[in-house]
């Protein structure tokens, strides 16, 4: 571990592998920034899930009036065709 809780890694697995276990090191240091970044990337969707929330039911809000309002005329067309037969 290197300053700051950093790893460091001394052989080059492309270049130099001077032992066996380089390339397994490496492999399991980039692992480990796999899994750091996954666990940063639930976090912040974490962090957007209660704004997503909101944003749906918005939308469901917002739709819901929208058939509301739409109801007279598909109301008004079935009356027109019942007279119609």
């Amino acid at each position: 571990m290197g300053p700051g809780g950093q790893r460091t890694f001394k052989c080059d697995p492309f270049t130099n592998i001077k032992e066996p276990e380089c390339l397994a090191k490496w492999q399991l240091i980039r692992l480990d920034m796999l899994v750091g970044g996954n666990q940063q990337l639930l976090k912040w969707y974490a962090k957007l899930a209660p704004l997503q929330d909101k944003i749906f039911k918005y939308m469901q809000r917002e739709i819901e009036d929208l058939d509301e309002t739409e109801r007279w005329k598909i109301a008004e067309d079935d009356e027109q065709e019942e007279d119609a037969l």
